[in-house]
């Protein structure tokens, strides 16, 4: 049994490896060309990253397809996480998208932040680094603070002035009154 489980593996991995492999030995990575299991964390040629949208049928058959975001890796192209990545940051390559709301699941950041996961992945971290960002958090911040309690230690960041400024100019009010509170 565990031979035969052996065996299923490295023949799952050489595939992934030789597809990988060919695709770096071409020099360009399409999303539009990658399937439902590389799709998900992949960044093109152009740097742009994958995004695996699924679309329902009338018949209500579920189809797959990848397609480039218009969101930009910092300094990654030619990228297809490997699967060792996805699951040291405890990722899922079927995800349909990213919330911030992952950052709260003590769970999630516990993974996100090992050194499994932080040190060797550079590509899961970009993009995680990204999305707090625009949330306000410093990624390494967070992780410093995980543990025990990864939503105070996210709670705690948000509230400790190490968030992102706000708009360098104040914010204008084109003559527009507040509304009245109805009694």
């Amino acid at each position: 049994m565990a031979s035969n489980y052996s065996l299923k593996t490295l023949a799952v991995l050489a595939i992934a490896l030789f597809a990988f492999c060919l695709q770096a030995a071409l020099g360009e990575i399409t999303c539009e060309h990658l399937d439902q299991d590389t799709c998900a964390y992949a960044v093109s040629s152009t740097g742009k990253r994958c995004v695996l949208e699924k679309h329902v049928k009338r018949s209500g058959e579920e189809e797959y397809t990848c397609r480039t975001s218009e969101i930009e890796a910092d300094k990654i192209k030619n990228c297809i996480e490997t699967d060792q990545c996805v699951k040291a940051c405890g990722l899922d390559r079927k995800s349909f998208g990213i919330s911030s709301d992952s950052l709260l699941e003590s769970r999630f950041t516990e993974m996100l932040c090992s050194p499994q996961c932080y040190n060797s992945c550079p590509n899961v971290i970009d993009l995680y680094f990204n999305l707090a960002a625009g949330e306000g958090v410093f990624l390494p911040k967070l992780c410093e603070a995980q543990g025990a309690n990864a939503r105070r230690g996210m709670a705690e960041i948000k509230s400790s002035g190490l968030v992102a400024p706000g708009p360098a100019s104040g914010v204008k009010f084109l003559g527009v009154a507040p509304a009245m509170a109805p009694f």
